[in-house]
């Protein structure tokens, strides 16, 4: 019997692919990983009217730059294709035929206007929204109410017509759920889902279980908002291929937002961001930003994901990918809802900053300096700058703000904040420290510190008081590394030039 655990993630191309999407991705991953299994990507495209041009794309980019790649896909081939739901609508059709000749299925002849005047006629207090279920199906027009010749005409005439579900009156269904541990529910409330729709294509419900089996899937990891079609899940299993060859299953926990699950609107709202990448709505041209484009790393990204719901027991946070498939487990996952916060999530990512060395680094911040026009070809003094200012970046844009000052001049210096206690002495006392540095043998940040606080002593200055003034001569503001560090990369032409444009200014 083969025993290779196969995972599977299941997007619909409808539209960006939030940050719950990709730790649904993250946690299929680590797990195939750890097992030495394999991971699946299937396109659930069956709603045709939901389908976006673009996103089928996108979610591919998106699992590329987070380094999740699967081993399955409508891009990388594999052996239990086609990858596409929309191209495997042969397989559904006689899965549904054969729950109706079993018993398990009927066809239904409802008009729209027939379901709609049902809904009103029972609409109540205590039931606002009528379903297709036990209560009403026998007063529907459908093959358990109209005799065996009229239904065969009807569907030899071509009649619109979907195959319901027929879900048993008074059962209990359950499950073992890796994260729940047992889950039950009871039949009399829950409906008979459609399984295949008018047009041939099939519902989420029945192409889910048809293809888990034809894929010989063996764990499935969902979110928790799929729960409430566990129950007609199971019983497809239990109808077609039998409860024995049922993936195990884990319904994680949901993301949550400042007001409950987090959507879209939440980051809109808030300011963050919620999808892995920057996603366009082709329609509205509404940009929804995605955490790549904010600045963040893949190994970030993915580090605070693995956390929104998991831990390992320790008070460790940060991860590498290789560490997460070492230690990764389902039963720590929580069952609870993860709330997201942002200000933890940015904490990651300057960690991570903080951590890779410029070589890694390189391929993210240069594209960020480039868009601002900075000249950045030179890559071993780029390298230098990196190294120097990445622990103050929190997000990779912030190695623009600073850093720079390395690449040109800044425009605007604070003369405001060096004039209110400029004096001739400090005038003279940087006259004194061009002299010194225009005959420095070495020019290293060191001896350049040495060499202008001996300086300042000299002059009876408090180094304290020269130091703001020489930052500012040099970055134009209050902010930036070590300013000997400064001084050393910019070096010796450039940084004397400074001083004596700022001298200037002040005189």
């Amino acid at each position: 019997m083969d025993t290779t655990v196969r995972v599977r993630f299941a997007p619909s191309p409808t539209g960006g692919l939030h940050l719950g999407g990709v730790r649904t991705v993250l946690y299929n991953y680590l797990f195939a990983r750890q097992h030495r299994g394999e991971f699946v990507l299937r396109i659930e495209d069956t709603d045709q009217n939901r389908y976006v041009q673009g996103a089928e794309a996108y979610i591919f980019d998106c699992l590329q730059w987070c380094g999740l790649e699967p081993d399955e896909s409508v891009v990388h081939g594999g052996a239990y294709g086609p990858y596409r739901q929309s191209e495997r609508k042969e397989n559904y059709r006689q899965y549904a035929e054969q729950l109706v000749r079993d018993g398990h299925a009927y066809y239904a002849f409802d008009t729209p206007e027939e379901l709609e005047k049902m809904r009103q006629e029972n609409r109540s207090e205590t039931n606002p929204s009528p379903q297709y279920d036990h209560a009403v199906r026998n007063r529907m027009k459908n093959s358990l109410t109209l005799k065996e010749e009229e239904v065969n005409r009807l569907i030899k005439e071509g009649i619109p017509h979907v195959i319901r579900i027929l879900i048993p009156k008074e059962e209990r269904v359950s499950f073992t759920d890796m994260i729940r541990g047992e889950v039950s529910f009871e039949t009399s409330v829950v409906d008979d889902k459609v399984l295949l729709k008018a047009d041939g294509m099939p519902t989420y419900h029945l192409a889910v279980v048809v293809d888990d089996f034809l894929m010989k899937i063996t764990h499935a990891f969902r979110g928790e908002e799929w729960l409430p079609s566990a129950p007609v899940h199971i019983l497809l299993w239990k109808y077609l291929f039998g409860l024995d060859k049922m993936p195990q299953w884990a319904h994680l926990p949901l993301i949550l937002g400042p007001n409950g699950k987090l959507s879209k609107r939440d980051g809109a709202k808030y300011g963050f961001p919620v999808f892995a990448m920057n996603w366009t709505d082709p329609v509205t041209g509404e940009l929804t930003e995605g955490f790549k484009e904010k600045g963040f790393l893949p190994e970030a990204f993915i580090n605070l994901l693995a956390l929104l719901g998991w831990n390992d027991g320790t008070d460790q946070e940060i991860f590498r990918l290789e560490e997460l498939v070492e230690k990764f487990s389902m039963d720590r996952v929580h069952s609870g809802g993860a709330r997201f916060d942002y200000e933890k999530a940015k904490w990651f990512n300057h960690e991570w900053i903080k951590a890779s060395n410029a070589g890694r680094l390189m391929p993210f911040v240069k594209p960020v300096l480039e868009a601002k026009g900075l000249p950045v070809n030179d890559e071993s003094f780029l390298e230098k700058i990196i190294t120097l200012v990445k622990e103050r970046c929190h997000l990779l844009p912030d190695f623009y703000d600073q850093s720079f000052f390395f690449f040109k001049s800044p425009e605007k210096i604070d003369l405001e904040a060096i004039q209110p206690k400029w004096n001739e002495q400090k005038q003279l006392f940087f006259a004194e420290v061009i002299r010194n540095f225009e005959l420095d043998p070495e020019w290293k940040a060191s001896i350049l510190e040495s060499n202008f606080k001996e300086i300042a002593a000299a002059n009876h200055i408090k180094p304290g008081d020269v130091l703001l003034p020489f930052r500012i001569m040099l970055v134009g503001g209050k902010f930036g590394p070590g300013v000997f560090d400064i001084a050393e990369i910019l070096g010796r032409d450039e940084t004397i030039h400074r001083i004596k444009e700022t001298l200037l200014r002040l005189s």
